[in-house]
């Protein structure tokens, strides 16, 4: 009855395959051996491959995020120019109410000399409200920002070509305490430390991408209380309008 070889492990140093014992059943053991290694390698590799894609896309949803995050300060600057624009229209037409008074009676013109005149307003510089998002959206903006490059490196259309030795190549920077803690086998460490990077990655553009969402939705809510505002001054401004144009034609 064959002796057990010594260890199980298909990364086993050279000196314990030789200590197997030789005839039928060394060279199967051996070839197994091979084998499990070379499964353990592609199951290695294929996971340090999924990894990768699954940190393209998030640093792609990123992007996104990004991208919808510029979209909606735009439609705030939109909005804060639509309320200045009505805030002018209201002005505008309390100064025709005056004249219509004047115009249509001398007490009137009598009481809108005594009268206060409305508050002009200043003149926007450059025809350009000032609008600003709200501090958290613009710091997850920025920190989205920074990750800019690390999305054109991974995207596939976009990075260069892999050399699939420069991983293994690297791994001969690792320090002491790093190759402690990763497998021996040179390729087989160069994979562990690809997939520990990429869920590290991982890791950070989900905060990034928390932090874009908590953003957004507070920019949201503010819009929210903008538009509702906004549809008060225009439904006020339209019966004033109407007002103003039933006056005109009793002149």
């Amino acid at each position: 009855m064959s002796a057990l070889p010594r260890s199980y492990n298909p990364f086993a140093e050279d000196e314990e395959e030789d200590v197997a014992p030789a005839g039928p059943g060394g060279a199967g053991g051996a070839d197994r051996q091979r084998f499990l290694q070379q499964e353990v390698l592609r199951r290695s590799a294929a996971t340090a491959d999924s990894t990768t894609r699954s940190l393209s896309l998030l640093y792609e949803s990123e992007r996104i995020g990004v991208a919808a995050s510029e979209e909606l300060i735009r439609q705030g600057e939109a909005l804060k120019r639509t309320e200045q624009m009505v805030d002018k229209m209201d002005q505008d037409l309390k100064t025709s109410q005056r004249h219509i008074n004047s115009i249509k009676s001398v007490w009137g013109g009598l009481v809108n000399y005594f009268k206060a005149k409305p508050p002009e307003s200043k003149p926007e510089q450059n025809g350009a409200p000032e609008y600003y998002a709200n501090s958290r959206l613009k710091e997850a903006m920025e920190s989205s920002k920074e990750q800019e490059s690390k999305y054109q490196e991974s995207h596939p259309n976009l990075r260069k070509l892999d050399n699939s030795d420069s991983d293994f190549n690297k791994a001969d920077l690792v320090s002491s305490v790093q190759r402690d803690a990763y497998p021996k086998n040179q390729q087989l460490r160069a994979y562990h430390q690809k997939i520990d990077n990429n869920l590290d990655e991982m890791s950070s553009g989900l905060s990034r991408l928390k932090s874009l969402a908590l953003g957004l939705q507070t920019e949201i809510e503010e819009q929210d209380d903008m538009l509702d505002r906004l549809t008060k001054k225009v439904e006020t401004l339209d019966v004033n309008i109407k007002n103003t144009d039933r006056k005109v034609r009793q002149l």
